[in-house]
């Protein structure tokens, strides 16, 4: 039985003593980042070794590409994606043509990592920006500002990325659209009243309750959990996302590496646990950080197991033929934002 747990190796390919660690561990699936990303053999062949370590081929292997600014996948070697908020400003001009361009370019996405061998892409985000939070944390992340306009894009984003190949993870429960700085680097509170946060940020997720994967935000909800940030807080993660939102599908947490979170690693991932996450997202982990992180993981079993189960059967098969007339079809259809 696979550890609760994602991980990533530190360089383009495994080393030996990953190798060793992975087998030993053996995650439930890994994640990629642009070092691995730089050219389509190399992504395969690393997709192909991290299978191959820990016996299973169905392992699931995670990426960001979410367009814009946020892509591992990148020019020249890889197609460029519009950033998210370009299918919102459409949206403006023509809701059935933005409605259109985001499923057609989930589609094209699902088909750029799984043509690969990476079989989850960390999108759609559904925060919901305010006017007065960082505008870099989320900014033209979003698919728009509006939450409506929001769900209604990230269905039929949702929707193309499968046709494509590919899962999708919901993110960021509860909500980063009031984040006041970014999770990587510090950690946010945010003071929203219950009853704004339910009826603006909790909306998209609960729009997306039956979605197979999510993952948590690195923030302090005070009208909730005054000192944990929901990755590490039951209250939000059983009352809020489990009960407000109505989300049972499997809950994975943000990266743990981030600086929002204090403590060593492994009470990062002990209280990630004890909230009720059921998968820790173990990024950019040194070879050191990877063996303390062993002391906490605990095998995916119960709910958890039935979860990942599930998302994984939502996989589609699909007919590898050529995207470059889909490629062109998305451009004519985001012309009018993209002169």
């Amino acid at each position: 039985m696979p550890t609760a747990a994602i991980f990533d190796c530190e360089g383009a390919r495994l080393s030996p003593e990953e190798r060793a660690f992975f087998r030993e561990v053996d995650p439930w699936g890994f994640i990629v980042f642009a070092r691995h990303c730089e050219s389509a053999d190399q992504l395969r062949a690393h997709c192909d070794e991290l299978r191959e370590c820990v016996g299973r081929d169905d392992a699931p292997i995670l990426i960001d590409q979410e367009g814009g600014r946020v892509a591992r996948m990148k020019p020249p070697v890889f197609p460029q994606h519009p950033a998210p908020a370009t299918f919102g400003e459409l949206h403006r001009l023509d809701p059935i043509k933005a409605a259109e361009a985001a499923k057609l370019n989930g589609y094209l996405l699902g088909r750029l990592v799984s043509d690969c061998g990476v079989t989850v892409n960390c999108v759609p985000m559904l925060d919901v920006p305010q006017m007065d939070a960082d505008p870099v944390v989320i900014g033209d992340r979003a698919l728009a500002k509006h939450q409506d306009t929001i769900i209604q894009l990230a269905k039929a984003q949702v929707e193309g990325l499968k046709e494509g190949g590919a899962l999708p993870v919901i993110k960021h429960l509860p909500g980063h659209g009031r984040a006041l700085c970014d999770s990587h680097h510090d950690l946010p509170n945010v003071c929203a009243r219950k009853d704004d946060l339910r009826e603006v940020d909790f909306r998209p997720f609960r729009a997306f309750s039956d979605a197979r994967m999510g993952m948590t935000a690195h923030i302090v909800f005070e009208a909730y959990d005054k000192e944990r940030p929901a990755t590490l807080s039951p209250v939000i993660v059983e009352d809020v996302i489990r009960g407000e939102i109505g989300f049972d599908g499997l809950l994975m947490t943000d990266d743990l590496k981030m600086k929002a979170l204090g403590g060593a690693i492994a009470d990062r991932i002990f209280g990630a646990y004890a909230a009720g996450c059921d998968i820790a997202l173990n990024c950019n982990f040194s070879m050191e950080e990877k063996r303390e992180s062993a002391k906490a993981l605990k095998s995916l079993s119960g709910k958890a197991e039935t979860r990942a189960k599930a998302a994984l059967g939502d996989l589609r098969k699909v007919d590898r033929s050529d995207t470059a007339e889909a490629y062109e079809w998305l451009n004519a259809l985001l012309k009018p934002v993209l002169v």
